[in-house]
């Protein structure tokens, strides 16, 4: 959507405020030994307490309230009480949600205590490529651009990127044009982001899989050459200079 008045700027940050605030306190309150059930009833009672409600239970049916993705999951992880987290894990937790006919969007993947599998280099890597990839953005910068920036960064580090997932414009729905804002430079792509328009900026940076498939159970995604990945997401508002980045309550910048 584009922000067009003070009522929807209003009516984002309040949605924003909501999934990034409850996307902080899930990450504070995830701890070995917990289901990732109990993880997304954690998050699920905050978002309640907004009166917001879960946008992947909403728009697609979703098993859960939020996305919670263990180890060798990449995303659209399915919150079950038969996963036990542990120490060490690297755990992706995705929030999204509808506040009052407004929707918003993030996430962040972090190492669960004490990094004895060594998954932090692959973490910080995310969170680095999106603040760089965010600073970059204003309008009229090509979106194709932006996705070479992130395929650079992440090759820099060692990385790679998955090229079948991408971020989105948000806003009135959890999925608005422009789709498919990937991490790569798509040289087809001659889009530029427009001034006032708001997106869901990601990272999906992997160790050794450049694309995901999907799991039998119809939602897990996993790399088509293992390893593991890490994703990063903010919600903001593109302008003439640095974006306005909506989601930053969830303080995966700090």
């Amino acid at each position: 959507m584009s922000i067009t008045k003070e009522s929807e700027l209003i009516g984002m940050q309040k949605a924003s405020k909501a999934v990034a605030y409850t996307l902080k306190e899930m990450m504070q309150y995830a701890q070995p030994g917990m289901t990732t059930k109990e993880l997304d009833e954690y998050g699920a009672s905050i978002l309640d307490g907004f009166g917001a409600k879960s946008a992947p239970y909403l728009t697609y049916g979703f098993p859960g309230y939020t996305c919670i993705s263990v180890n060798n999951e990449f995303c659209h992880g399915i919150p079950s009480d038969k996963r036990i987290l542990l120490e060490g894990d690297l755990v992706n937790i995705d929030v999204s949600a509808e506040l009052n006919g407004f929707w918003a969007d993030n996430g962040a993947s972090f190492v669960l205590g004490n990094d004895i599998h060594q998954h932090q280099k692959l973490v910080t890597a995310s969170k680095d490529i999106l603040e760089k990839t965010i600073n970059s953005i204003k309008g009229g910068v090509k979106i194709a651009d932006i996705g070479f920036l992130m395929e650079s960064e992440a090759k820099k580090r060692g990385f790679k990127v998955i090229k079948n997932l991408g971020g989105h414009g948000i806003g009135r729905s959890l999925h608005e044009q422009p789709d498919e804002l990937l991490n790569y430079k798509n040289h087809l792509d001659q889009r530029r982001f427009k001034k006032n328009s708001v997106v869901a900026i990601e990272t999906f940076i992997s160790t050794s899989s450049s694309y995901v498939t999907e799991l039998n159970d119809g939602w897990t995604m996993t790399g088509n050459k293992g390893g593991y990945m890490a994703q990063h997401e903010h919600t903001i508002i593109i302008t003439d200079g640095k974006p306005v980045i909506l989601t930053a309550e969830n303080g995966i910048f700090q």
